[in-house]
């Protein structure tokens, strides 16, 4: 039944939506047992692993991107998970049954993937990209999702397994970028270098390094980055409001954790 549901709700291209806040803006310029933490206000955003990020609002409504099945704490259950296929520290072919909604970023019966989720504060769409083979070759059309999260008047985009530079097009169909989650691996995505022009081109305000596998991956884009300020934090959560928003853009790096 849950999977009938979440087909609807991705493979659904005749339910009317409202327009997107994030596209305005930059136009114009279940049952489910809550995280054991939420903010006041804003959004709290907990790097989990890897690319997978907690996402919790006030109410503490959860979601986790690129989620693997892992997240630690068995007692937490997100109301929403995405997840990406590439490989398969992106998704997991057995998601926690409690989970109510399940967002696939590909697509099937040769139909991409067209998320545009409304649960009241949280919105979660997706544009998708093509993506290549492990070595190089051939690839999936439509194989990867950038995925959007509107809550709390943020615009928080998370890249998934972004293997190319997007078209004027898709960086208009995201919209405004707040926050940024964006591959840094520079092997299994893109280039350090190119990953570095998507990002300047995207304007987000801040940028949340993931997908890299170990300090000197971190490094390398770090030295790429190097015209933008780094803040290094000591746990793996930031909480971000509208009124917290840098004027500058700057990098947050977050040491990962599983829920406790």
């Amino acid at each position: 039944m849950r999977a009938l549901l979440v087909l609807a709700l991705v493979f659904a291209p005749g339910l009317a939506r409202a327009q997107s806040d994030c596209i305005a803006l930059a136009a114009n310029a279940p049952s489910v047992i809550p995280a054991a933490f939420a903010p006041e206000e804003g959004v709290a955003i907990r790097y989990l692993d890897h690319s997978m990020f907690a996402l919790t609002l006030p109410d503490r409504l959860m979601a986790v991107t690129d989620y693997n099945g892992h997240i630690g704490n068995p007692e937490t259950v997100p109301a929403v998970v995405t997840m990406n296929h590439y490989h398969d520290t992106h998704f997991t072919r057995t998601p926690d049954p409690r989970i109510p909604v399940v967002l696939p970023g590909w697509g099937t019966f040769g139909h991409p993937a067209a998320v545009d989720l409304d649960l009241g504060p949280l919105r979660v769409r997706n544009v998708t990209t093509d993506t290549r083979g492990p070595f190089g070759e051939g690839g999936e059309q439509d194989g990867n999702s950038i995925f959007i999260f509107e809550a709390e008047g943020l615009c928080i985009v998370h890249l998934g397994h972004l293997h190319q530079e997007l078209s004027p097009a898709k960086r208009a169909m995201i919209g405004r970028v707040d926050v940024l989650m964006v591959p840094v691996d520079g092997g299994f995505t893109m280039s350090q270098e190119a990953m570095a022009a998507e990002i300047r081109a995207l304007h987000p305000r801040i940028v949340l390094p993931m997908h890299w596998f170990g300090p000197e991956t971190l490094k390398g884009f770090l030295a790429t980055m190097s015209a933008w300020p780094v803040e290094i934090l000591a746990g793996p959560e930031l909480v971000v409001t509208r009124d917290s928003l840098p004027e500058a853009p700057k990098i947050v790096l977050l040491t990962p954790a599983l829920f406790p």
